[in-house]
């Protein structure tokens, strides 16, 4: 209010450094020329001196607007304004600049330079517009020369590759400077852009481009018209770290998990779909899982639980950060997954748990979703999505153990029942093989897919991920985060996983800790005490406990990583050895453990040497040897995943060494261990030689 008041009282502000416009231009003119008459009339100056003056000033424009570029009247506009002006200047001296002659001429003059300004003006405004848009012109037909020549060279490349001919409407230059989009028109007689799409490898060759780069067809405007989208600069070799905008998203806009070779985000639509993320050891599968933990914590209308029977690693960075070192809550930080189990007891829990609300909301949202006129729960940060991501879950719903069959069947039953009441799933497996993707329920309802290749061929099978995608292959994508995703709304094409570091993480868990949703009270009366105590101190003991074993699924009769007053085998290969005998007589225990050696051939402890024995039938605990079990299960677990097609110990090997420093003659021995005790089966000799896991032999059908 006082601004506005001063303002006011102060009256208008004067910008001396503007120029002069049409009218202020004249009237400094003639006052100016009115001026010096009347000062040189009563001093006596001679009248030549203001001719010579309006002279000087003549030249001294005329020279400015040269510089300047002017046009030629507005240059004799400004040297006639000066020589009129003094040779008025002139008259009025010698006559008397106060006669009604001169005034009068004086005012005739000005308005007269006013009027010629004004028009000069218009006029050079007029040809600044024109000298632009004939700049512009130019910019166009430069880049109308380059589009026709890019249209003509895939015209003739297409003919000759594919032996279609195009009709090209427009070439689309890519912002980010990688690459083009061809908007084309097929020929009549039923010609499909399938066709162009499936010749996409020997597209990308005839043009040389760089590995990494594609030239992929997909559907235009309408059947009648393809989009080739050409990519000519290598993205996918650069390692693109997560964005460090942690902006908030929704399980209805999507969640962004990469990049395309065009720089653009990919987005997962998982309100009604589930996902399946293929990769093998070392192509980045563990680090694009936090990257799509990282984007369902920045929902705020989804909540993640996480099953991971590898130690809970994969939701272990998410959750830390919101406990202390007694597992008591850090004051303003949530854990950024809202549930984690390590263990098969857990995971069972948690399963059960998820079916629970699934029911209940079934029965308990149905006026809300009579009210919204739809079969599908509406999602709301008061009643979220349920995001449960399994990590190597694939393969927990092809295992062939009892136990773990169970929780993969709880799995189906949540993939089957729950879709439309908000709970969906990410699965990840090992590679995209027929075991994997042999399930139906997996196959209709994970339309989200990603293969990270890494280049690795072995257990990558991409016409089975992505069926109906033509030109599909590892060698695109050699890069470690580097494969293809494919989506009900997008194509299936290369792209990019991001980096996420573990600082980042933190990072992210602080940031968005005030926008995760709380499950609405249905779910959570539903999920009862086992969801209520899931971050109980007692239950969450083993992520803080670095000297014991943390459970797994192969204890399912141990809670927290201590073992239960419950039944079953109490294997000591599966407890911490510095941990004492769970007995007062540990000679009986060592007794006990004697006869189990004799009657299922367990193997010695490392160090020792026992005389060879004859093979003896029963179980086969040689997995659980200390040292080389995990490398041993993980093998098992490659060889499963490979299928009927079988594999070799060279590829097993490469797909261990980063993470066990697993050699080629320890996988060999394995191999030949298990096909001894008809685990698997020997097909070929020497070079060609491979083994395929019992299950797709085929004597087992």
């Amino acid at each position: 209010m006082s601004t506005d008041t001063n303002a006011a009282s102060t009256g208008p502000v004067w910008d001396w450094a503007a120029g002069h416009g049409p009218v202020t231009g004249a009237l400094s003119a003639t006052t100016g020329a009115f001026a010096l008459a009347t000062t040189a009339t009563a001093t006596g100056m001679p009248p030549t001196w203001a001719l010579a003056i309006g002279t000087a000033g003549a030249i001294g424009h005329s020279a400015a607007g040269l510089r300047e570029r002017l046009a030629a009247r507005t240059l004799a506009l400004r040297a006639a304004s000066w020589l009129a002006g003094a040779g008025w200047t002139t008259w009025a001296i010698t006559t008397g600049p106060l006669t009604w002659a001169a005034l009068g001429s004086l005012a005739t003059l000005g308005v007269g330079i006013g009027a010629a300004t004004h028009s000069s003006r218009l006029h050079e405004e007029a040809r600044e517009e024109e000298a632009l848009a004939v700049a512009a012109r130019q910019v166009a037909l430069e880049l109308s020369a380059d589009r026709r020549a890019i249209a003509a060279e895939w015209v003739d490349r297409v003919q000759r590759v594919c032996g279609i001919t195009l009709r090209v409407l427009g070439v689309e230059m890519w912002p980010t400077g990688t690459g083009f989009t061809i908007d084309a028109e097929l020929p009549p007689g039923g010609t499909t852009y399938d066709r162009i799409a499936k010749e996409a490898a020997k597209l990308s060759s005839d043009a040389r481009l760089p590995h990494g780069c594609t030239a992929t067809a997909g559907p235009g405007i309408h059947q009648g018209r393809v989009l080739i989208d050409v990519t000519n600069v290598n993205v996918l070799e650069q390692e693109v770290f997560y964005p460090s905008d942690y902006s908030r998203l929704s399980i209805h806009t999507g969640i962004p998990w990469g990049l395309r070779t065009n720089a653009d985000e990919i987005r997962a639509f998982l309100r009604e779909q589930c996902a399946l993320v293929a990769g093998p050891t070392g192509s980045g599968k563990t680090n694009m899982v936090h990257t799509i933990l990282a984007g369902f914590a920045r929902a705020e209308d989804v909540l993640t639980w996480v099953i991971d029977l590898n130690a809970g690693s994969a939701g272990l960075p998410w959750a830390r950060p919101a406990f202390d070192a007694q597992g008591r809550p850090v004051d303003g930080v949530r854990p950024g997954i809202d549930w984690l189990a390590a263990s098969h007891k857990e995971a069972m829990v948690m399963l059960d748990a998820l079916v629970r609300v699934a029911k209940r909301r079934k029965v308990a949202y149905q006026d809300l979703m009579a009210q919204a006129n739809t079969d599908l729960l509406p999602i709301s940060p008061s009643i979220p999505q349920i995001m449960l991501v399994v990590d190597e879950g694939a393969e927990i719903l092809a295992s062939t153990d009892r136990e773990i069959r169970k929780l993969g069947d709880r799995i189906l039953e949540v993939i089957r029942i729950a879709r439309a009441m908000g709970a969906r799933t990410v699965l990840t497996a090992l590679g995209a093989t027929g075991s994997v993707l042999g399930n139906l329920m997996i196959r209709r309802e994970a339309k989200v897919r990603v293969a990270l290749t890494g280049g690795e061929k072995e257990g990558m099978d991409l016409g089975k991920q992505f069926p109906g995608s033509r030109g599909l292959k590892p060698e695109q994508a050699p890069y470690k985060g580097a494969g293809f995703m494919g989506t009900p709304e997008s194509e299936t094409a290369l792209f990019k996983s991001w980096r996420i570091l573990p600082n980042q993480i933190r990072d992210i868990v602080t940031a968005t800790s005030d926008r995760h949703p709380t499950l609405d009270g249905p779910s959570a009366k539903a999920a009862g005490d086992a969801y209520a105590q899931r971050w109980n101190p007692d239950r969450t003991q083993w992520m803080r406990d670095t000297t014991a074993t943390p459970p797994t699924a192969i204890t399912p009769a141990t809670t927290g990583g201590q073992p239960s007053a419950g039944g079953g085998l109490n294997l000591s290969a599966l407890r911490d050895k510095q941990a004492p005998a769970s007995g007062p007589d540990e000679d009986a225990v060592r007794a006990f453990m004697e006869q189990i050696d004799k009657r299922f051939g367990t193997t010695d402890e490392p160090g020792t040497t026992r005389p060879e024995r004859p093979a003896t039938p029963g179980l086969n605990l040689s997995a659980l040897q200390p040292g080389d079990g995990d490398a041993r299960q993980a093998a098992l677990a490659l060889l499963l995943a490979a299928g009927p097609g079988g594999t070799g110990a060279s590829a097993i090997a490469r797909a261990l060494a980063d993470e066990h420093g697993t050699t080629r003659q320890t996988v060999v021995g394995w191999l030949k261990s298990w096909a001894e005790e008809g685990e698997a089966v020997r097909i070929g000799e020497g070079t060609k030689t491979r083994y395929v896991h019992r299950r797709h032999a085929p004597d087992q059908g």
